[in-house]
């Protein structure tokens, strides 16, 4: 059986045979650390920033009851139905004038986005009573090149202010 053709995967190189030359606690420090080398003309294209030890985080923002869920669902439908709304009056889809139009989908958007806010709340079944949101992060971010400019990027590097 072949494997289907992956643009993406198919042009990151095998990071295995790259050599490391720096590591950062942070994506930013490292993204800084690639960008100095760039501005001093480094073949950046043999750079990769590779995250070591990935933990998914998922920080907790708030209960969740009726009155929220209602309250999220009304947010997000009044987001979606401006949205529509603006698209159908733009495209002169309806009967009325440009605000008529955004506003009537605004106002449906909100019903449903309560309908189905509360929908989902009542279907949870209390499992899952609260807000949050996710992400992902490494314990430390590597700087790896080809073993060719390994040492050019080292002593490179060795002039990045503040390292």
């Amino acid at each position: 059986m072949t494997r289907p053709p992956n643009a993406a995967a198919d042009l990151i190189p095998d990071q295995r045979a790259r050599v490391n030359v720096a590591s950062f606690e942070t994506y930013a420090a490292a993204q800084r650390a690639v960008d100095f080398l760039s501005d001093r003309k480094f073949p950046v294209e043999r750079v990769a920033i590779v995250g070591e030890g990935l933990q998914t985080i998922e920080q907790v923002t708030g209960r969740l009851d009726w009155g929220r869920a209602a309250g999220l669902g009304l947010g997000q439908g009044m987001g979606m139905g401006l949205f529509i709304g603006l698209i159908f009056a733009a495209l002169g889809l309806g009967q009325g004038s440009f605000v008529g139009l955004v506003a009537y989908g605004v106002v449906i958007g909100g019903v449903f986005g309560v309908v189905w806010g509360l929908l989902g709340y009542a279907l949870s079944g209390g499992r899952r009573d609260f807000t949050s949101i996710g992400g992902m992060r490494a314990r430390e971010y590597l700087l790896l090149t080809d073993p060719e400019v390994a040492e050019q990027a080292r002593a490179l590097l060795g002039e990045l202010p503040g390292r």
